[in-house]
């Protein structure tokens, strides 16, 4: 049974009594030395003494941590909760990171693995990328990341040490967050045992755009937009293979809209990959993206002005959709998108996966009712109902249109 709760996007600025009381004595109580420095040699020290390993691997680059602290110490504005959640997430990167430096160098054989070949979902926020990520995870033949391999990609101990501690920390966040945003899963469900966005494996190289979506940082943001990201990518490959070490499996499925600024360099590093690409009326999804964004940054931020996030996404869409489609305009010959419309996902799934696996050794009736089971497990409205309107963030329709009109231009979209 569907659980029929009411998310608003005007309810954005809420939080819970509870969360603003102990944010509140949280603060007063800083005279006293209960906030902890936010700098790079404390925070890779925390790492270094949580793991007993030093060495974060000869690719790692000082400079994305440097801006990113920076831009967060000088700009974010995060309430102590925000603050303390923020340094402990750096510190778990930053320990991720050394607990699979150590494996490279214990087990070469892990870098030496090809990599799965891809088929990776880059569509826009709220386009039915979450819906399609779990459907295909369905198969038990993908290999999708999954939310706690996410934040721990490396075992807590040697190779074959159950997954049971990470599983539990996953399971502690999911429920922290449940705590902090009550209303945030009727928006995007994270669950701790799901397949998860692989941009939080991104994360470990301070390389990514989950910053810039979950607090105040434009001069990381803009830094970041200008700044070659291969590093990021090849890093993201030997991540792929540790996991896929641990769990193989017959083709990655891949999915995060921060991809759609990158096809390049998935195509460079990633080498056998395809592309699921969502569409969905750019004036649908992306006030509801806004609304997503502003319902998240309240676990982070003392303030959160509504319509500067609209703003900044709104050009950051404009941005994103622009670069896939140059990739895709300049490589025509390559043949690596499969385009997946909103209303057919949402109206009828199985056509849909239908198509994606044609040409792919096609769908077997066991498998198609695997399918069927796992849409009915998810259905919309699990969590509750996102109503999101525009005008709640300051902004109109014509702002989204102006700065996606060659995309929908592209794809027959115009109004």
């Amino acid at each position: 049974m569907k659980n029929h709760k009411i998310i608003k996007s005007s309810q954005y600025g809420h939080r819970p009594w509870w969360f603003s009381l102990l944010n509140r004595a949280w603060e007063w109580s800083y005279p006293i030395g209960t906030k902890q420095e936010l700098t790079k040699d404390k925070l890779i020290g925390a790492a270094r003494k949580l793991t007993g390993e030093q060495s974060l691997g000869a690719d790692f680059l000082d400079e994305p941590l440097d801006r990113l602290l920076y831009s967060i110490r000088e700009e974010s504005g995060l309430h102590p909760i925000g603050y303390f959640i923020t340094r402990q997430r750096m510190i778990n990167l930053l320990a991720a990171r050394l607990r699979a430096e150590a494996l490279f160098r214990r087990y070469p054989e892990i870098l030496d693995q090809p990599l799965l070949p891809a088929w990776v979902i880059l569509g826009l926020q709220r386009t039915g990328t979450t819906k399609l990520h779990r459907l295909l995870a369905a198969d038990r033949h993908n290999r999708v990341v999954l939310s706690w391999e996410a934040i721990n990609p490396a075992p807590l101990g040697d190779r074959k040490g159950k997954p049971d501690r990470r599983i539990a920390i996953a399971r502690t966040s999911e429920r922290a967050l449940r705590l902090m945003a009550p209303g945030f899963f009727a928006i995007h469900p994270v669950e701790h045992n799901a397949p998860e966005e692989d941009i939080l494996l991104l994360d470990m190289t301070f390389l990514s755009t989950t910053p810039e979506a979950t607090m105040n940082v434009p001069s990381y943001a803009a830094w970041l937009e200008k700044t070659d990201q291969s590093p990021a990518y090849a890093y993201l490959v030997k991540l792929l293979k540790l996991l896929q070490w641990q769990r193989p499996g017959k083709r990655w499925i891949l999915k995060s809209p921060h991809h759609l600024e990158f096809v390049d360099l998935i195509d460079k590093h990633f080498g056998d990959v395809h592309f699921l690409w969502t569409h969905r009326e750019v004036t649908e999804c992306v006030p509801s993206f806004i609304s997503m964004m502003a319902h998240s940054r309240v676990i982070f931020s003392k303030e959160v002005n509504g319509n500067a996030i609209a703003r900044h996404w709104i050009r950051k869409t404009g941005y994103m959709l622009q670069k896939g489609l140059e990739y895709r305009l300049n490589h025509p010959e390559k043949n690596q998108f499969t385009d997946i419309f909103y209303p057919e996902l949402k109206e009828n799934a199985q056509m849909i996966l239908q198509d994606i696996y044609r040409n792919n050794g096609g769908m077997t009736p066991e498998l198609l009712q695997v399918f069927m089971k796992a849409e009915k497990d998810n259905p919309m409205g699990k969590y509750g109902i996102h109503e999101y309107v525009l005008a709640d963030f300051g902004v109109e329709k014509e702002d989204i249109l102006e700065l996606t009109k060659p995309y929908r231009d592209y794809f027959n979209k115009a109004d």
